[in-house]
Protein backbone atom coordinates (compact mmCIF):
# COMPACT_ATOMS: atom_id res chain seq x y z
CA UNK A 1 0.00 0.00 0.00
CA UNK A 2 2.89 2.39 1.30
CA UNK A 3 4.42 1.42 -2.44
CA UNK A 4 1.75 2.36 -4.70
CA UNK A 5 0.99 5.40 -2.88
CA UNK A 6 4.37 6.84 -3.07
CA UNK A 7 3.80 5.81 -6.65
CA UNK A 8 1.16 7.66 -6.81
CA UNK A 9 3.10 10.70 -5.52
CA UNK A 10 5.70 10.16 -7.90
CA UNK A 11 3.01 10.34 -11.00
CA UNK A 12 1.59 13.35 -9.39
CA UNK A 13 5.27 15.32 -8.83
CA UNK A 14 6.14 14.33 -12.52
CA UNK A 15 2.66 16.00 -13.74
CA UNK A 16 3.23 18.93 -11.86
CA UNK A 17 6.98 19.28 -13.16
CA UNK A 18 5.40 18.82 -16.52
CA UNK A 19 2.52 21.15 -16.29
CA UNK A 20 3.59 23.67 -14.15
CA UNK A 21 3.70 25.97 -16.91
CA UNK A 22 0.23 25.43 -18.03
CA UNK A 23 -0.89 26.30 -14.26
CA UNK A 24 0.63 29.22 -14.67
CA UNK A 25 -0.40 30.67 -17.92
CA UNK A 26 -3.99 29.46 -16.72
CA UNK A 27 -3.61 31.68 -13.26
CA UNK A 28 -2.54 34.81 -15.65
CA UNK A 29 -5.56 34.01 -17.99
CA UNK A 30 -7.49 33.95 -14.79
CA UNK A 31 -6.30 37.56 -13.11
CA UNK A 32 -6.81 39.21 -16.59
CA UNK A 33 -10.40 37.88 -16.87
CA UNK A 34 -10.99 38.64 -13.15
CA UNK A 35 -9.97 42.26 -14.50
CA UNK A 36 -12.92 42.37 -16.59
CA UNK A 37 -15.61 41.07 -14.31
CA UNK A 38 -18.06 43.22 -12.42
CA UNK A 39 -18.08 43.19 -8.34
CA UNK A 40 -20.48 41.69 -6.98
CA UNK A 41 -23.73 43.87 -6.38
CA UNK A 42 -24.22 45.56 -3.42
CA UNK A 43 -26.71 44.39 -0.93
CA UNK A 44 -28.15 48.01 -0.24
CA UNK A 45 -28.70 50.73 -2.11
CA UNK A 46 -30.98 53.98 -1.97
CA UNK A 47 -33.69 55.36 -4.09
CA UNK A 48 -34.86 59.30 -3.65
CA UNK A 49 -38.59 59.75 -4.51
CA UNK A 50 -40.82 62.54 -3.54
CA UNK A 51 -43.13 63.33 -0.50
CA UNK A 52 -44.17 60.85 1.54
CA UNK A 53 -47.48 61.28 0.24
CA UNK A 54 -46.81 60.99 -3.37
CA UNK A 55 -47.06 58.37 -6.12
CA UNK A 56 -42.69 58.26 -5.91
CA UNK A 57 -42.83 57.48 -2.27
CA UNK A 58 -45.45 54.79 -2.53
CA UNK A 59 -43.81 53.13 -5.92
CA UNK A 60 -40.52 53.00 -4.19
CA UNK A 61 -42.38 51.31 -1.06
CA UNK A 62 -43.06 48.43 -4.22
CA UNK A 63 -39.71 48.22 -5.54
CA UNK A 64 -38.37 47.67 -2.18
CA UNK A 65 -40.75 45.20 -1.04
CA UNK A 66 -39.81 43.19 -4.59
CA UNK A 67 -36.26 43.66 -4.26
CA UNK A 68 -36.38 42.34 -0.53
CA UNK A 69 -37.49 38.99 -1.55
CA UNK A 70 -33.96 39.12 -3.85
CA UNK A 71 -31.51 39.66 -1.32
CA UNK A 72 -31.36 43.35 -1.70
CA UNK A 73 -32.42 46.37 0.73
CA UNK A 74 -33.57 49.04 -1.20
CA UNK A 75 -33.94 52.65 1.37
CA UNK A 76 -36.43 55.01 0.77
CA UNK A 77 -36.02 58.30 1.07
CA UNK A 78 -38.42 61.33 0.86
CA UNK A 79 -37.22 64.36 -1.10
CA UNK A 80 -38.72 67.71 -2.29
CA UNK A 81 -38.51 66.29 -5.62
CA UNK A 82 -37.55 65.45 -9.40
CA UNK A 83 -35.06 68.41 -8.73
CA UNK A 84 -33.54 67.25 -5.07
CA UNK A 85 -33.10 64.25 -6.23
CA UNK A 86 -30.92 64.99 -9.41
CA UNK A 87 -28.59 66.90 -7.09
CA UNK A 88 -28.89 63.55 -4.70
CA UNK A 89 -27.90 61.48 -7.53
CA UNK A 90 -24.95 63.64 -8.71
CA UNK A 91 -23.64 63.56 -4.86
CA UNK A 92 -23.93 59.99 -4.67
CA UNK A 93 -26.78 60.29 -1.61
CA UNK A 94 -28.56 58.03 -3.93
CA UNK A 95 -28.38 55.41 -6.57
CA UNK A 96 -31.54 55.28 -7.74
CA UNK A 97 -33.94 58.02 -8.31
CA UNK A 98 -37.66 59.39 -10.07
CA UNK A 99 -36.82 62.43 -12.05
CA UNK A 100 -40.11 64.22 -13.76
CA UNK A 101 -39.48 64.42 -17.96
CA UNK A 102 -38.77 68.26 -18.36
CA UNK A 103 -36.08 69.11 -16.06
CA UNK A 104 -33.57 68.75 -17.17
CA UNK A 105 -32.63 71.66 -19.78
CA UNK A 106 -31.75 70.09 -23.14
CA UNK A 107 -28.83 70.03 -24.40
CA UNK A 108 -27.07 73.16 -26.27
CA UNK A 109 -25.26 70.30 -28.93
CA UNK A 110 -27.61 66.74 -29.20
CA UNK A 111 -24.09 65.07 -30.59
CA UNK A 112 -22.13 66.04 -27.64
CA UNK A 113 -21.28 63.89 -25.01
CA UNK A 114 -23.22 63.54 -21.82
CA UNK A 115 -21.04 64.03 -18.89
CA UNK A 116 -23.57 63.81 -16.00
CA UNK A 117 -23.41 60.92 -15.15
CA UNK A 118 -26.25 60.12 -14.88
CA UNK A 119 -27.97 57.33 -16.89
CA UNK A 120 -32.15 56.73 -18.07
CA UNK A 121 -33.21 53.17 -16.57
CA UNK A 122 -36.41 54.27 -19.16
CA UNK A 123 -39.98 55.77 -18.47
CA UNK A 124 -41.97 54.12 -16.15
CA UNK A 125 -45.33 55.94 -16.29
CA UNK A 126 -47.37 59.02 -17.38
CA UNK A 127 -47.94 61.95 -14.81
CA UNK A 128 -50.75 63.93 -16.13
CA UNK A 129 -50.62 68.01 -15.24
CA UNK A 130 -53.89 67.95 -14.06
CA UNK A 131 -54.97 71.85 -13.42
CA UNK A 132 -57.76 72.00 -11.30
CA UNK A 133 -59.58 75.44 -10.56
CA UNK A 134 -62.97 76.80 -8.77
CA UNK A 135 -65.51 78.94 -10.89
CA UNK A 136 -68.21 78.37 -12.71
CA UNK A 137 -66.49 79.39 -16.03
CA UNK A 138 -65.40 76.68 -17.82
CA UNK A 139 -61.64 76.99 -18.35
CA UNK A 140 -59.40 75.52 -21.49
CA UNK A 141 -56.55 77.69 -21.83
CA UNK A 142 -53.67 78.67 -19.13
CA UNK A 143 -54.19 82.65 -20.18
CA UNK A 144 -57.28 82.18 -18.53
CA UNK A 145 -56.18 82.33 -15.04
CA UNK A 146 -54.04 85.58 -15.38
CA UNK A 147 -54.34 87.61 -12.29
CA UNK A 148 -55.39 84.50 -10.11
CA UNK A 149 -53.58 83.04 -7.03
CA UNK A 150 -52.38 79.35 -8.55
CA UNK A 151 -50.56 76.61 -6.27
CA UNK A 152 -47.29 75.72 -8.41
CA UNK A 153 -45.83 73.10 -6.40
CA UNK A 154 -42.52 73.93 -3.50
CA UNK A 155 -39.52 74.56 -4.32
CA UNK A 156 -37.05 71.95 -6.15
CA UNK A 157 -40.12 70.03 -7.39
CA UNK A 158 -40.39 69.11 -10.72
CA UNK A 159 -44.29 70.33 -10.78
CA UNK A 160 -43.07 73.81 -9.73
CA UNK A 161 -40.63 73.89 -12.57
CA UNK A 162 -43.17 72.78 -15.45
CA UNK A 163 -46.16 74.66 -13.99
CA UNK A 164 -43.24 77.99 -14.17
CA UNK A 165 -42.64 76.76 -18.17
CA UNK A 166 -46.05 76.70 -18.92
CA UNK A 167 -47.32 79.42 -16.92
CA UNK A 168 -44.24 82.01 -18.85
CA UNK A 169 -44.99 80.69 -22.35
CA UNK A 170 -48.76 81.91 -21.64
CA UNK A 171 -46.88 85.08 -20.53
CA UNK A 172 -48.27 84.79 -17.38
CA UNK A 173 -45.03 86.40 -14.88
CA UNK A 174 -44.10 85.08 -11.41
CA UNK A 175 -45.51 86.58 -8.65
CA UNK A 176 -47.05 86.60 -5.46
CA UNK A 177 -49.94 84.89 -6.78
CA UNK A 178 -47.79 81.94 -7.38
CA UNK A 179 -47.99 80.10 -4.46
CA UNK A 180 -45.48 77.11 -3.38
CA UNK A 181 -48.08 74.57 -2.10
CA UNK A 182 -48.67 71.25 -3.45
CA UNK A 183 -49.97 67.97 -2.83
CA UNK A 184 -52.86 67.27 -0.19
CA UNK A 185 -52.01 71.06 0.86
CA UNK A 186 -52.76 72.80 -1.81
CA UNK A 187 -56.14 70.53 -2.72
CA UNK A 188 -57.49 72.07 0.76
CA UNK A 189 -56.55 75.30 0.27
CA UNK A 190 -58.50 75.35 -3.53
CA UNK A 191 -61.56 73.51 -1.72
CA UNK A 192 -61.30 76.37 0.81
CA UNK A 193 -61.10 78.55 -2.04
CA UNK A 194 -58.07 80.58 -0.69
CA UNK A 195 -56.36 79.89 -4.27
CA UNK A 196 -58.13 79.58 -7.42
CA UNK A 197 -56.24 76.86 -9.21
CA UNK A 198 -53.51 74.30 -8.38
CA UNK A 199 -51.31 72.75 -10.70
CA UNK A 200 -50.65 69.22 -9.60
CA UNK A 201 -48.88 66.82 -11.28
CA UNK A 202 -49.78 62.90 -10.25
CA UNK A 203 -51.06 59.37 -11.41
CA UNK A 204 -54.87 59.81 -11.30
CA UNK A 205 -55.04 56.86 -7.94
CA UNK A 206 -53.15 59.71 -6.08
CA UNK A 207 -54.75 60.21 -3.26
CA UNK A 208 -54.95 64.15 -3.75
CA UNK A 209 -56.17 63.51 -7.45
CA UNK A 210 -58.41 61.14 -6.34
CA UNK A 211 -59.80 63.91 -3.67
CA UNK A 212 -60.40 66.84 -6.19
CA UNK A 213 -62.20 64.67 -8.72
CA UNK A 214 -64.62 64.44 -5.92
CA UNK A 215 -64.16 67.51 -4.37
CA UNK A 216 -67.97 70.01 -5.56
CA UNK A 217 -66.82 73.33 -6.91
CA UNK A 218 -63.80 72.24 -8.48
CA UNK A 219 -63.29 71.38 -11.65
CA UNK A 220 -60.31 69.63 -14.61
CA UNK A 221 -59.01 72.21 -16.92
CA UNK A 222 -59.51 70.46 -20.84
CA UNK A 223 -56.71 71.90 -22.65
CA UNK A 224 -58.21 72.75 -25.99
CA UNK A 225 -54.57 73.53 -26.85
CA UNK A 226 -53.04 70.31 -25.71
CA UNK A 227 -51.53 69.42 -29.39
CA UNK A 228 -49.81 73.19 -29.54
CA UNK A 229 -47.99 72.22 -26.36
CA UNK A 230 -47.13 68.86 -27.15
CA UNK A 231 -44.36 70.06 -29.81
CA UNK A 232 -43.55 72.84 -28.33
CA UNK A 233 -42.52 70.83 -25.30
CA UNK A 234 -41.05 67.53 -27.33
CA UNK A 235 -41.12 65.82 -23.02
CA UNK A 236 -44.75 66.40 -23.46
CA UNK A 237 -47.48 63.37 -24.11
CA UNK A 238 -50.82 64.52 -25.39
CA UNK A 239 -53.09 62.16 -23.48
CA UNK A 240 -57.35 62.03 -22.84
CA UNK A 241 -59.18 61.86 -19.84
CA UNK A 242 -62.06 59.23 -20.64
CA UNK A 243 -65.47 60.12 -20.67
CA UNK A 244 -67.12 58.58 -17.63
CA UNK A 245 -64.51 56.32 -16.70
CA UNK A 246 -63.49 57.80 -12.90
CA UNK A 247 -67.03 57.28 -12.35
CA UNK A 248 -69.75 54.78 -14.67
CA UNK A 249 -72.90 55.70 -12.40
CA UNK A 250 -72.02 59.23 -11.75
CA UNK A 251 -70.75 59.55 -15.59
CA UNK A 252 -67.76 61.03 -14.17
CA UNK A 253 -66.03 63.05 -16.30
CA UNK A 254 -69.06 63.84 -18.18
CA UNK A 255 -66.91 64.32 -21.18
CA UNK A 256 -63.48 63.73 -22.52
CA UNK A 257 -60.96 65.57 -20.87
CA UNK A 258 -57.46 66.15 -22.77
CA UNK A 259 -54.48 66.91 -20.82
CA UNK A 260 -50.57 67.21 -20.79
CA UNK A 261 -48.58 64.34 -19.23
CA UNK A 262 -44.47 64.54 -18.71
CA UNK A 263 -43.50 60.47 -18.03
CA UNK A 264 -41.73 59.55 -14.88
CA UNK A 265 -38.18 58.58 -15.02
CA UNK A 266 -36.37 55.94 -13.30
CA UNK A 267 -32.43 57.46 -13.25
CA UNK A 268 -29.41 55.81 -11.66
CA UNK A 269 -26.26 56.40 -11.34
CA UNK A 270 -23.76 55.49 -14.32
CA UNK A 271 -22.15 53.03 -11.70
CA UNK A 272 -24.64 51.36 -10.31
CA UNK A 273 -24.06 47.70 -10.98
CA UNK A 274 -25.46 46.10 -13.80
CA UNK A 275 -27.33 43.30 -12.20
CA UNK A 276 -29.08 46.00 -9.88
CA UNK A 277 -30.25 47.66 -13.09
CA UNK A 278 -32.11 44.56 -14.50
CA UNK A 279 -33.52 43.74 -11.19
CA UNK A 280 -34.96 47.35 -10.75
CA UNK A 281 -36.17 46.64 -14.40
CA UNK A 282 -37.85 43.86 -13.61
CA UNK A 283 -39.90 45.23 -10.64
CA UNK A 284 -40.86 48.06 -12.45
CA UNK A 285 -42.62 46.09 -15.29
CA UNK A 286 -44.47 44.03 -12.46
CA UNK A 287 -45.44 47.77 -10.84
CA UNK A 288 -46.05 49.31 -14.06
CA UNK A 289 -46.50 46.73 -16.95
CA UNK A 290 -50.34 47.12 -16.24
CA UNK A 291 -52.93 49.23 -17.86
CA UNK A 292 -54.39 51.90 -16.86
CA UNK A 293 -56.42 55.08 -17.61
CA UNK A 294 -53.82 56.51 -19.69
CA UNK A 295 -51.66 53.68 -20.96
CA UNK A 296 -51.61 50.41 -22.20
CA UNK A 297 -50.61 46.86 -20.72
CA UNK A 298 -46.99 46.38 -21.86
CA UNK A 299 -46.86 50.40 -22.27
CA UNK A 300 -44.02 50.63 -19.02
CA UNK A 301 -40.59 50.64 -18.79
CA UNK A 302 -40.26 51.91 -22.10
CA UNK A 303 -38.00 54.86 -23.02
CA UNK A 304 -40.24 57.54 -23.51
CA UNK A 305 -38.20 60.54 -22.55
CA UNK A 306 -34.62 60.92 -23.71
CA UNK A 307 -33.83 63.65 -21.16
CA UNK A 308 -30.48 61.00 -20.45
CA UNK A 309 -28.97 58.28 -22.19
CA UNK A 310 -30.06 55.02 -21.86
CA UNK A 311 -28.69 51.99 -19.87
CA UNK A 312 -26.79 49.59 -22.08
CA UNK A 313 -28.31 47.25 -19.45
CA UNK A 314 -31.97 48.87 -19.76
CA UNK A 315 -31.68 48.67 -24.00
CA UNK A 316 -30.67 45.00 -23.81
CA UNK A 317 -33.84 44.52 -21.52
CA UNK A 318 -36.11 46.53 -23.84
CA UNK A 319 -34.91 44.09 -26.50
CA UNK A 320 -34.95 41.22 -25.07
CA UNK A 321 -36.42 41.08 -21.07
CA UNK A 322 -34.71 39.71 -18.12
CA UNK A 323 -31.38 37.74 -18.91
CA UNK A 324 -31.30 33.99 -18.96
CA UNK A 325 -29.70 33.21 -16.05
CA UNK A 326 -32.37 35.88 -13.91
CA UNK A 327 -34.92 34.16 -16.05
CA UNK A 328 -34.49 30.66 -14.15
CA UNK A 329 -32.34 31.33 -11.21
CA UNK A 330 -32.43 33.14 -8.22
CA UNK A 331 -31.21 36.48 -8.76
CA UNK A 332 -27.70 36.33 -6.01
CA UNK A 333 -27.16 33.02 -8.23
CA UNK A 334 -27.88 34.07 -11.29
CA UNK A 335 -25.26 37.07 -10.38
CA UNK A 336 -22.52 34.22 -9.23
CA UNK A 337 -23.00 32.59 -12.19
CA UNK A 338 -22.68 35.41 -14.82
CA UNK A 339 -19.56 36.45 -12.73
CA UNK A 340 -17.55 32.75 -12.69
CA UNK A 341 -19.01 32.56 -16.98
CA UNK A 342 -17.05 35.46 -17.58
CA UNK A 343 -14.07 34.61 -15.76
CA UNK A 344 -13.74 30.60 -16.32
CA UNK A 345 -14.74 30.99 -20.21
CA UNK A 346 -11.33 32.46 -21.38
CA UNK A 347 -9.53 30.61 -19.02
CA UNK A 348 -10.98 26.92 -20.45
CA UNK A 349 -10.65 28.71 -24.35
CA UNK A 350 -6.43 29.09 -23.06
CA UNK A 351 -6.42 25.61 -21.31
CA UNK A 352 -8.51 23.75 -24.40
CA UNK A 353 -5.12 24.06 -26.74
CA UNK A 354 -2.58 23.86 -23.94
CA UNK A 355 -4.20 20.44 -22.14
CA UNK A 356 -3.75 18.91 -25.68
CA UNK A 357 0.06 19.69 -25.64
CA UNK A 358 0.41 18.94 -21.72
CA UNK A 359 0.24 14.93 -22.40
CA UNK A 360 2.60 14.44 -25.60
CA UNK A 361 5.36 17.05 -23.20
CA UNK A 362 4.80 15.06 -19.87
CA UNK A 363 5.08 11.71 -22.20
CA UNK A 364 8.20 13.21 -23.78
CA UNK A 365 9.47 14.52 -20.09
CA UNK A 366 8.92 10.45 -18.44
CA UNK A 367 10.61 8.82 -21.18
CA UNK A 368 13.79 11.50 -21.90
CA UNK A 369 15.14 10.08 -18.23
CA UNK A 370 15.20 6.47 -19.86
CA UNK A 371 16.83 7.84 -23.36
CA UNK A 372 19.35 9.75 -21.49
CA UNK A 373 20.41 5.89 -20.43
CA UNK A 374 20.24 4.40 -23.29
CA UNK A 375 22.55 7.56 -24.72
CA UNK A 376 24.85 6.13 -22.88
CA UNK A 377 24.42 2.43 -23.33
CA UNK A 378 24.57 3.42 -27.42
CA UNK A 379 27.95 5.48 -26.83
CA UNK A 380 29.41 2.38 -24.98
CA UNK A 381 28.47 -0.52 -27.24
CA UNK A 382 29.57 1.36 -30.17
CA UNK A 383 33.27 1.55 -28.56
CA UNK A 384 32.95 -1.68 -27.87
CA UNK A 385 32.43 -2.94 -31.32
CA UNK A 386 34.18 -0.26 -33.60
CA UNK A 387 37.28 0.65 -30.62
CA UNK A 388 37.69 -1.95 -28.23
CA UNK A 389 40.20 -2.36 -26.19
CA UNK A 390 41.44 -5.30 -23.77
CA UNK A 391 42.81 -3.34 -21.73
CA UNK A 392 39.95 -0.90 -20.88
CA UNK A 393 37.94 -4.34 -19.55
CA UNK A 394 37.42 -2.50 -16.34
CA UNK A 395 36.83 1.03 -17.52
CA UNK A 396 34.05 -0.49 -19.79
CA UNK A 397 32.59 -2.61 -16.86
CA UNK A 398 32.32 0.13 -14.76
CA UNK A 399 30.52 2.37 -17.42
CA UNK A 400 28.07 -0.49 -17.73
CA UNK A 401 27.43 -0.95 -13.78
CA UNK A 402 27.21 3.01 -13.71
CA UNK A 403 24.47 2.97 -16.37
CA UNK A 404 22.49 -0.30 -14.70
CA UNK A 405 22.92 1.74 -11.72
CA UNK A 406 21.12 4.98 -12.71
CA UNK A 407 18.54 2.57 -14.77
CA UNK A 408 17.56 0.63 -11.00
CA UNK A 409 17.32 4.19 -9.42
CA UNK A 410 15.12 6.13 -11.97
CA UNK A 411 11.97 7.29 -10.62
CA UNK A 412 9.39 6.43 -13.19
CA UNK A 413 5.53 6.63 -12.71
CA UNK A 414 3.49 3.24 -12.60
CA UNK A 415 2.44 3.57 -16.17
CA UNK A 416 6.05 3.75 -17.90
CA UNK A 417 8.01 1.05 -15.80
CA UNK A 418 7.81 -1.00 -18.54
CA UNK A 419 10.42 1.04 -19.84
CA UNK A 420 12.75 0.31 -17.10
CA UNK A 421 12.74 -3.11 -17.58
CA UNK A 422 13.45 -3.05 -21.20
CA UNK A 423 16.04 -0.71 -20.46
CA UNK A 424 17.42 -3.06 -18.49
CA UNK A 425 17.52 -6.12 -20.80
CA UNK A 426 19.16 -4.32 -23.34
CA UNK A 427 22.07 -3.78 -20.19
CA UNK A 428 22.24 -7.46 -19.96
CA UNK A 429 23.03 -7.26 -23.61
CA UNK A 430 26.02 -5.34 -24.11
CA UNK A 431 27.05 -6.80 -20.68
CA UNK A 432 27.00 -10.07 -22.46
CA UNK A 433 29.27 -8.12 -25.64
CA UNK A 434 31.70 -7.45 -22.84
CA UNK A 435 31.81 -10.91 -21.73
CA UNK A 436 32.53 -12.38 -25.21
CA UNK A 437 35.15 -9.70 -25.44
CA UNK A 438 36.80 -10.19 -22.34
CA UNK A 439 36.61 -14.34 -23.43
CA UNK A 440 38.06 -13.54 -26.74
CA UNK A 441 40.82 -11.64 -25.29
Amino acid sequence: MMARFKAGLLSLRDLFATAWWVILLAGIGFAVAYQFVEPAPPKKIVISTGSESGAYYQFAQRYAAILAKNGVTLEVKASAGALDNLARLSNNEAQIGFVQGGVMPPKADPDAEDESGLLSLGSVFYEPVWVFYRGDKVLTRLTELKGKRIAIGQEGSGVRQLAQQLLEANEIPAGDHLVPLAGLKAAEELQQGRIDAAFIIAAEKAPVVQLLLRSPGVHIMSFSQAGAYQRRFPFLTKLTFPHGVADLVRDFPPEDIKVLAPTANLIVRDDLHPALQALLLQAASEVHGKSGFFQDAGEFPSYKDQMLPLSPEAARYFKSGPSFLQRYLPFWLAVLVDRLIVMLVPVFMLLIPLLKVAPAIYNWRVRSKVFRCYGELKFLEDDLKNRFEPTKLRDYRNRLDAIEDEASALHIPLGFTDLVYTLREHVNLVRNIIDKKEASA
